[in-house]
């Protein structure tokens, strides 16, 4: 069974706590000069864990929204391509529709030059909006990990 970030988190955080204890009966039967030292090392240690542990979370948070902005992005930029394709394999059989009923030669070149020519109005309007929606969901993934490394330059400020 995979161990998940938060579970990992939370063993962790039981090992800091089991290691601090064990700190704490140690301090104890030392000096009073060691022990202040020792207190103020464990006390640091434990709130350095804190903002680690904190800022980890934060960063999964991060993870976990990009991919999820992501995946809603991709289904999207998936359900518009079928659409388009849709849309193009239509227009296709109806121009070979138009063709087959085409009285000359003439008739048949017109419909060729029209179909070609709206096409590729089609296919340009169609990249556009695809393009549009792949740089949107880009972004949007990109924006929880951006705040989370503007976050993690607050992190690595001592306190």
């Amino acid at each position: 069974m995979a161990t998940t970030p938060k579970t990992f988190a939370g063993k962790t955080e039981d090992t800091v706590e089991t290691v601090a204890a064990t700190a704490e009966t140690v301090i104890a039967e030392t000096s009073a000069p060691a022990r202040e030292i020792a207190e103020k090392s464990v006390a640091q240690a434990k709130e350095n864990y804190g903002r680690f542990k904190a800022a980890a979370e934060e960063t999964t948070d991060a993870l976990e929204d990009a991919y999820a902005t992501f995946s809603q992005g991709y289904k999207e930029f998936g359900r518009k391509s079928v659409e388009a394709t849709r849309a193009n394999v239509n227009a296709h059989f109806d121009f070979l529709t138009a063709l087959l009923g085409a009285k000359s030669v003439a008739q048949a070149i017109e419909l060729q030059t029209s179909y070609a020519r709206k096409q590729f109005e089609t296919l340009g309007a169609q990249t556009k909006e695809l393009s549009a929606l792949a740089q949107k969901a880009a972004t949007e993934s990109a924006r929880p990990l951006k705040d989370i490394a503007t976050r993690g330059a607050k992190f690595a400020q001592p306190r």
